[in-house]
């Protein structure tokens, strides 16, 4: 029987004492994107089982293997997202977001689950920052796309990060591609994994995405997509690399990158790091022009990315990006006796409502240790209420870390503004110094 305080495997806790790296990262994310024209839009954690498996595709491992999925009470087959984007597609279909004004920009984070082998940087629930832009079906909005990552990784300080791209074509390209494919691994049919030998029937390129190493092995020798773009396909592939190149991005060309999901068409890519933990990717994403047909609606381009947060903070930390610890408390009320307690909780309130960060003691210790908690808050200033502080309406606001004293009386407003006067003056000795 497992552990009641053991989380199930593959998942993490985020504690109190971790959370500042996930919200400076994610503010950092959100920024970028509405600087870009991103405006958030957040789905049902769960959605009918039908739109990933017609959307992502069935083939696909996401769906054959690693979605959880389960029937309601009603009967229904939902299932927990295993990606944003179909999610995001069903959305803008049922509100009608592809009949107005285009192109569409959308970001979201959102956790998502897959039953996978847990490593590093992949995880059972992971987190992860997705962008979608829908309605421009030029290479610009590819590029759009990929710049928008691009100033994302550069403003979180990431410097080891690297750019590959690929064409995956369009439904004409792979026709052609897909009998190379099947004359090639047919070859090799008696070496498959089971779910491969189902794969070569029905579509074998989700053979190239394979994670079996025996697979893996002999997949590397297969044919290459590029060598089947059709004319449109290529023109756009190049365009890409035009673009890229006039924006001063710097680029690889790998022809093995396939993604995860089927809807992909045209434009596909990954920022590659190796602190991203076991498959390296950082970043990923590309082109879905028929994902909306897909899933029942009108031909709408569409292109984007999803970023995970984890193996961003996974980067982050090999290679040694500093991020800055939020500060303790600027006051910690710490008293004696009754008269002090009272005098500390009601002050403690009504600074906190004025907006300044507050604490007192909820444990009525003794002096010594309200003092030793105080200092490992990481409190900035210090007032003790006595009996004679209350008396007197005033007492002596310490600095923590100067040890400097001032009066100050026991009123809200004469203690806001004797920190901000302690913090600019601070502040001013610090570029003076």
């Amino acid at each position: 029987m497992a552990s009641l305080v053991q989380g199930p495997r593959g998942t993490a806790d985020v504690l109190p004492g971790e959370s500042y790296r996930w919200q400076y990262v994610e503010s950092k994310l959100k920024d970028i994107c509405e600087r870009f024209g991103y405006k958030e839009i957040r789905t049902p954690v769960f959605e009918h089982t039908e739109l990933f498996a017609r959307g992502v595709g069935e083939t696909t491992d996401i769906v054959g293997k690693e979605m959880y999925t389960m029937t309601d009470k009603g009967g229904r087959s939902i299932t927990l997202r295993p990606e944003g984007t179909a999610g995001v597609v069903r959305s803008f279909l049922q509100h009608g977001l592809l009949k107005e004004m285009l192109p569409v920009r959308a970001y979201y984070f959102m956790s998502c689950f897959r039953y996978e082998k847990p490593q590093a940087g992949r995880w059972r629930v992971h987190h992860q920052l997705g962008i979608e832009l829908f309605g421009a079906p030029a290479a610009e909005a590819d590029v759009e796309v990929i710049l928008t990552a691009k100033a994302i990784i550069d403003g979180l300080g990431i410097g080891g990060a690297r750019l590959e791209i690929n064409s995956v074509g369009c439904k004409d390209c792979r026709t052609g591609y897909h009998t190379a494919l099947v004359g090639y691994f047919s070859a090799h049919i008696g070496e498959m994994c089971e779910t491969c030998k189902d794969r070569l029937a029905r579509n074998p390129l989700r053979i190239l995405d394979c994670k079996s190493p025996v697979c893996q092995a002999f997949a590397k020798d297969a044919p290459v997509i590029l060598d089947f773009l059709c004319g449109e396909c290529s023109e756009h592939f190049n365009e890409l690399q035009k673009l890229l190149c006039e924006t001063g991005v710097t680029y690889t060309i790998n022809p093995r990158i396939v993604r995860g999901q089927d809807y992909y068409s045209r434009t596909v890519f990954e920022f590659i790091h190796v602190g991203a933990g076991a498959q390296q990717s950082v970043c990923g994403g590309g082109r879905y022009d028929r994902l909306a047909e897909y899933l029942g609606g009108d031909y709408c381009a569409g292109v984007g990315f999803g970023m995970g947060i984890e193996r961003v903070l996974l980067v982050m930390e090999a290679e040694g990006v500093p991020i800055p610890k939020p500060e303790g408390p600027e006051v910690f009320l710490a008293f004696i006796g009754d008269a002090g307690k009272k005098r500390a909780r009601r002050l403690c309130r009504v600074l906190q409502n004025a907006g300044m960060y507050v604490l007192y003691d909820l444990n009525s210790r003794s002096l010594k240790a309200q003092l030793k908690y105080a200092d490992r808050a990481g409190a900035r200033y210090l007032i003790v209420i006595g009996d004679g502080e209350v008396e007197s309406e005033s007492a002596s606001l310490r600095d923590m870390r100067s040890k400097s004293e001032c009066k100050v009386d026991l009123e809200a407003k004469a203690i806001l503004k004797a920190v901000a006067e302690r913090r600019l003056l601070a502040e001013e000795t610090e570029i003076r110094g």
